[in-house]
């Protein structure tokens, strides 16, 4: 969950919002403290309402739910996912060549708010759809400018960049971890609506502390590094137009609809991922070595949608599972007496980890420095370990009531093996990435996340009680045996990436 907000490139670094001699945040810029807030509480919202919005769906009626078939839930719940990561990438778009990072940044948050507020008050089907849409939408704008952001306020040799990032980050886990805690225990007691206003309440936090210190960024951020002529408006808001009417078309002839919506994703981003791969790769602008970055890339593509495909599912069967087959009844607390945790509360887990990990991880490739393993096999080894985490469920097929503790270690080999392959995802593109399209390299990470996170989807529907053992065995051997491959092929794809580690 750390890395789940990739930094965006190809926008200069303007000047620093101050020289470190006024009143700072914990020694950062005065800026950070307002995109930390925002970024904090945007990550409370989305991850608190992720963490009962498939429950919202598939429970009855008369528990306050949807009534929908779970296998369709969970399908819409990854699609919505990979959603989230396609419209990061118009949402670059935008920035770059319409708005600029800080009101791109603003209108996307404005925009999550009022998703977690048709949750809330809009009934039924209805308020489900706008709430994902705008929330979809909206997340995928703030991913693609909000870490640029919070690089603006560094020139590039500031010795406080880092550090700074690394407050900025420890904010999207820490949202990450309360978020689940709160809405879901509001789901509990007083209902999925009070839990979705939870949700919305947290973003409005965030966006009233931004707007009173919104003055506190440097001016540089409104500006638009590329903007779109004036004269070509118009193709553009046909074209907007045009896939709007398509996608009206699709759903009233019943193409597009709830069952389908993760197959179409899925569909739509390999077709987007393979546009992109054929642009870099036949591009006349792109020369002999960064030709071979470009394929070097495409194994470690397919792995990191292998990975994304089973650790996503902590929002999809993961979640069925906390609610089916996990003992989640605590007896006899002190004060307390006997007590059943909620089932979002499982999904803290992994920032909890990350929290309490990744300073670890830091230090040992700080300790390791040039010795440290190259890209491709920490790769291996992060896609070996999320397939070795599906495998820690066999133990438990057929026991009735599974420990927490039990989940909790689960997670924890996720979380290992996403510490190995999200953080250095995105440093790969950025340096594997051709001189003339920098962003599309980016794009594609982003696309990764997409597929992956679509096919949790797609997957989660062949998921039942009476199947774990297949299930969960068969994912998890298949991904290991995507993670061992990338181990073998490491070497010669080190030697493509062309003096890239």
């Amino acid at each position: 969950m750390a890395t789940d907000e990739p930094a965006r490139t190809g926008a200069a670094a303007p000047a620093p919002s101050d020289d470190g001699r006024g009143p700072t945040f914990l020694g950062q810029p005065r800026g950070l403290a307002n995109l930390f807030s925002v970024e904090l509480w945007e990550r409370f919202s989305f991850y608190g309402m992720q963490g009962i919005v498939l429950l919202y769906m598939y429970f009855e009626v008369a528990d306050g739910g949807l009534g929908m078939d779970q296998g369709v839930a969970a399908g819409i719940v990854g699609a919505y996912g990979g959603s989230v990561y396609l419209f990061s990438v118009l949402g670059g778009w935008v920035a770059d060549r319409l708005f600029g990072s800080e009101r791109t940044m603003l209108g996307s948050a404005v925009l999550i708010m009022l998703g977690h507020i048709s949750l809330a008050l809009l009934p039924g089907a209805a308020g489900l759809a706008v709430g994902l849409v705008l929330i979809a939408v909206g997340s995928g704008g703030l991913k693609a400018t909000i870490t640029n952001l919070v690089g603006s306020l560094y020139p590039a040799r500031d010795p406080r960049r880092d550090a700074g990032f690394s407050i900025f980050y420890m904010g999207i886990n820490i949202g990450g971890l309360v978020g689940p805690l709160l809405t879901g225990l509001a789901q509990q007691r007083y209902g999925f609506h009070l839990g979705f206003g939870l949700a919305a309440i947290g973003m409005a936090i965030g966006l009233t502390q931004y707007a009173l210190g919104r003055k506190n960024l440097p001016d540089d951020v409104h500006r638009v590094p590329d903007p779109l002529p004036r004269e070509q408006y118009g193709r553009y808001a046909a074209l907007a137009a045009g896939a709007v009417v398509v996608l009206a078309v699709l759903v009233v002839t019943g193409l597009l609809d709830a069952g389908n919506l993760a197959d179409v994703v899925v569909a739509a981003t390999a077709v987007a991922a393979i546009g992109l791969f054929a642009v870099l790769l036949t591009s006349r602008r792109v020369d002999a070595d960064e030709r071979s970055r470009v394929l070097s890339f495409i194994p470690m593509f397919i792995g990191s949608t292998a990975f994304w495909a089973l650790f996503q599912q902590q929002f999809t069967v993961i979640t069925i599972y906390s609610d089916t087959r996990l003992d989640r009844r605590l007896e006899g607390l002190p004060l307390i007496g006997d007590w059943t945790m909620p089932i979002p509360w499982v999904q803290s887990f992994n920032p909890f980890f990350i929290i309490l990990l990744a300073p670890v991880f830091a230090a040992l490739w700080t300790r390791l420095g040039d010795r440290q393993p190259t890209t491709p096999v920490k790769f291996g080894l992060g896609i070996t370990l999320m397939g070795s985490a599906f495998l820690v469920f066999l133990p438990m097929v057929g026991v009735q009531a599974v420990p927490v503790l039990w989940a909790a270690l689960i997670l924890l080999v996720a979380t290992l093996g996403e510490l190995l392959l999200s953080p250095v995802g995105l440093s790969l593109t950025t340096k594997l990435a051709p001189r003339a399209y920098p962003v599309l390299m980016v794009a594609l990470f982003y696309l990764s996340l997409a597929l992956g996170t679509a096919l949790s989807g797609t997957l989660a529907g062949f998921y039942s009680e009476e199947n774990e053992a297949a299930y969960f065995g068969t994912l998890g051997a298949v991904t290991i045996g995507i993670g061992v491959v990338l181990l073998a092929l490491a070497p010669r794809i080190t030697r493509m990436m062309r003096g890239v580690r």
